[in-house]
């Protein structure tokens, strides 16, 4: 998320000054106590299985290679458990019948926080959110690699309890 220019209390612009320890952008004008903090996003991730599979998704843009986790922002006030499944009725169009959590995750790239979730869900035919993502793919879990970026730690984890070993893969490196 790009950083606000300007500040939110009184419209003044911000700048660049040491507020409890760090560099932030605070108002310009001293009478304002305005500072963006930056605090990261919370984002559910949804390790969705069917069966003895996981379904991976693939993002809008995404590079052809590149599937991931069922992901959303947490709206306000919402719980994250009911953000997942909300997350994989909507993306995925399956409704689940169980939710574990998995842990939490640093996306430092993206400023966001991960709560991730191991969701099973029933049978039932894939029907893809097309307004967010371009495609979809089932795998055995037993094939599942988990890449080195975003959500992949939280596969690695996932997999562990499966008693699956795996090392993170680079993104460049997946194919």
């Amino acid at each position: 998320m790009q950083a606000s220019k300007f500040c939110l209390t009184c419209g003044n612009p911000l700048e660049e000054k040491m507020r409890d320890g760090r560099n932030r952008l605070v108002c310009s004008d001293n009478t304002c106590d305005y500072v963006f903090w930056n605090n990261p996003t919370p984002v559910v991730a949804a390790i969705v299985q069917q069966g003895e599979n996981v379904i991976l998704v693939q993002s809008i843009g995404w590079q052809k290679h590149w599937y991931a986790l069922v992901t959303g922002f947490l709206e306000a006030g919402e719980h994250p458990e009911s953000g997942v499944k909300r997350e994989v009725e909507e993306e995925v169009g399956l409704t689940p019948k169980s939710i574990h959590f998995v842990g939490l995750y640093s996306f430092v790239r993206m400023n966001q926080l991960i709560i991730a979730y191991h969701v099973e869900v029933g049978e039932g035919e894939v029907k893809l959110q097309t307004s967010e993502l371009s495609d979809y793919k089932i795998v055995p879990i037993e094939k599942v690699q988990p890449w080195d970026a975003g959500t992949g730690h939280a596969v690695r984890d996932w997999l562990r309890t499966k008693g699956y070993e795996r090392k993170l893969i680079p993104l460049n490196e997946i194919r």
